[in-house]
């Protein structure tokens, strides 16, 4: 099932569940951040003024994102 905008609906049995798992326990976090994740995240860094670390694992950057996502009310 999905919404008008073809964006699939989650599932509300799924609330709490690993859907948003804790990236410090990621199987793959300590792998360099993604192609996607470094895009977004520069983003996020210029728009708050903050540097942009190339060298952010994939947990660190998913950790950095949500933060500066809050600093810059960008996001959720």
């Amino acid at each position: 099932m999905s919404d008008q905008q073809g964006i699939p609906e989650i599932d509300p049995s799924l609330e709490g569940s690993n859907l948003e798992k804790d990236p410090d326990s990621w199987v793959t976090g300590d792998e360099a951040m993604t192609g996607a994740q470094a895009s977004y995240l520069r983003t996020l860094s210029d728009q708050a003024g903050e540097p942009f670390d190339e060298k952010l694992s994939k947990a660190e950057a998913s950790k950095r994102i949500d933060e500066l996502q809050e600093r810059t009310g960008r996001g959720r």
